[in-house]
């Protein structure tokens, strides 16, 4: 089928625009890319031993639970519309525009969706990626998680208008205090959200280091320079973040091991 709107292979992770030719899988709501569909009716096919991978190995879409809740919304709204409209039901909802709320989770998905082809690009033996995972008794998603050598790092993605920067408050007299900004907007609490995501992944792992990354995508970066760090927890853009991520090799992290642990309690979104 066409597809209607953007979306990510399950299976290897392109990112696949509206209007391109894929699968889509309707038990799981998912979608695959044509060359990975023709490789899974290879691998099972009657004359080969079929390939079975543990579920716990699937890396996970990218964004995926942000794009579910948007489609969810988006079709309440709709609905509404049509009940309201009557017959005109589908001229209103060509006509009007979408609400906030919902169009933010469209933006989030987005730049999740973006973020994780990216990483998915520096996945190698040394360098292991999770996308979407569930925390474990509770409503909320790890965006996504890197694995390398060097230790692991808890990456949260968001897709932000203005120029992210740290004001420090206080200092001699006062207590210290760091705020994150994006552009006039106080986005501290981003601070404090990632880092509770690092502290249930740390009660995981034990001593295996845990790094905590802000990364926002499309945001107002300054040519030179531009990535700080906030109470421990690295702010910055996507290519920054791969070249950060990409020089983690020092360490006896084992990476597939590690990867195992983590997607086996941290199940895809």
């Amino acid at each position: 089928m066409k597809l209607r709107y953007a979306g990510v292979c399950r299976l290897c992770g392109a990112s696949l625009p509206a209007r391109t030719e894929a699968i889509y899988d309707s038990e799981t709501k998912t979608v695959h890319c044509l060359e990975c569909a023709t490789e899974a009716a290879e691998i099972t096919s009657p004359d080969l031993e079929p390939s079975v991978e543990p579920l716990s190995t699937e890396p996970g879409v990218a964004g995926w639970s942000a794009r579910r809740e948007y489609e969810r919304r988006k079709a309440k709204d709709e609905e509404k519309l049509r009940e309201k409209w009557g017959r005109f039901g589908g001229l209103a909802v060509a006509l009007s525009d979408e609400r906030q709320p919902t169009k933010a989770w469209d933006r989030g998905a987005v730049g999740e969706e973006r973020l994780g082809a990216r990483l998915n690009a520096l996945a190698s033996d040394d360098l292991a990626v999770l996308h979407d995972r569930r925390i474990p008794g509770s409503k909320a998603n790890i965006d996504h998680i890197a694995i390398t050598r060097g230790g692991i790092w808890v990456i949260d993605a968001k897709r932000y208008k203005g120029r992210p920067e740290l004001k420090v408050e206080g200092g001699i007299l006062r207590p210290r205090v760091e705020k994150l900004l994006v552009g006039r907007r106080d986005c501290t609490k981003l601070v404090d959200g990632v880092l509770k995501q690092v502290d249930i992944v740390r009660d995981l792992v034990g001593d295996v280091p845990v790094t905590a990354a802000l990364c926002f995508v499309e945001a107002d970066w300054p040519l030179i320079g531009g990535a700080f760090a906030t109470r421990g927890v690295h702010v910055l853009w996507p290519k920054r973040l791969a070249k950060v991520l990409g020089e983690q090799t020092a360490g006896d992290v084992d990476v597939a091991a590690m990867r195992e642990l983590i997607a086996s309690r941290f199940k895809s979104a």
